[in-house]
């Protein structure tokens, strides 16, 4: 299904995406594994892409960091030699609530998650125009759409990003790109595995599937979007939570 194609994952080194640095692989993609400070795990992910017979390589670098996330998309040009797809997944929390969130608290989670995809985009998208079929995806969350108590920062990031997807897809679509932006709700990962008991109650009772997600499960998502399947698709949010 991707043959050939390149894909890049931001944060793909563990969780949703890791998951879909596997399921790109296994559909014949070439990945580059972006990660923060792990190098164990991402090396370990890239060894688990690798057995699917497609070149997979790790590379460290805050995509928060304009300059340097740019040196880390021309060391990806250089090794891979273009990219096709870029799945912006890079994404961390500081939750309070608002009246006692520091200023560092709100610009370090803004910073990762909404300027980090800026940066990755910004470097990559002269390549991935160059793609027959470029596809930018964004992981949002559904708490850009919602809003949570005490993740203002969170969810300015993540609706930020829903704006951002709808920005690229127009600006990008004469070169034949599409940018499209996932919502997941409660996924199985490192993020949401010590959420407090009364989290999880509400998970049972709000949630009419009646439990999280799992990590394949967005990929499996992601997976449809990079496809050709999805060519006609683009500026549109899909959420991915088990409820309506």
């Amino acid at each position: 299904m991707l043959k050939n194609k390149t894909a890049v994952i931001t944060g793909g080194s563990k969780g949703i995406g890791r998951e879909i640095a596997l399921k790109f692989a296994k559909n014949g993609a070439n990945i580059a594994v972006i990660y923060s400070g792990n190098k164990e795990r991402a090396e370990e992910a890239c060894m688990a892409a690798g057995k699917f017979e497609v070149a997979a390589k790790c590379y460290q670098c805050d995509v928060s960091n304009f300059e340097q996330s740019k040196e880390i998309c021309q060391n990806i040009i250089s090794d891979f030699g273009g990219v096709d797809i870029l799945v912006n997944n890079a994404g961390i929390t500081k939750d309070n609530l608002l009246i006692r969130m520091s200023e560092q608290d709100f610009e370090s989670v803004v910073d990762v998650n909404l300027k980090g995809a800026f940066n990755m985009t910004r470097h990559l998208s002269r390549y991935i125009m160059k793609s027959s079929a470029g596809r930018i995806i964004n992981i949002s969350s559904v708490a850009g759409i919602t809003g949570n108590v005490g993740q203002a920062n969170y969810c300015a990031s993540k609706a930020g990003l829903i704006g951002l997807t709808k920005a690229l897809a127009k600006e990008f679509a004469l070169r034949n790109v599409t940018c499209n932006a996932i919502a997941p709700g409660f996924i199985e990962t490192d993020m949401t595995k010590n959420l407090p008991e009364a989290v999880n109650e509400y998970i049972k009772t709000s949630v009419p599937l009646k439990r999280m997600g799992k990590p394949e499960e967005v990929a499996d998502l992601a997976l449809f979007l990079a496809s050709s399947q999805a060519a006609y698709i683009t500026g549109e949010v899909i959420k991915i939570g088990g409820r309506i």
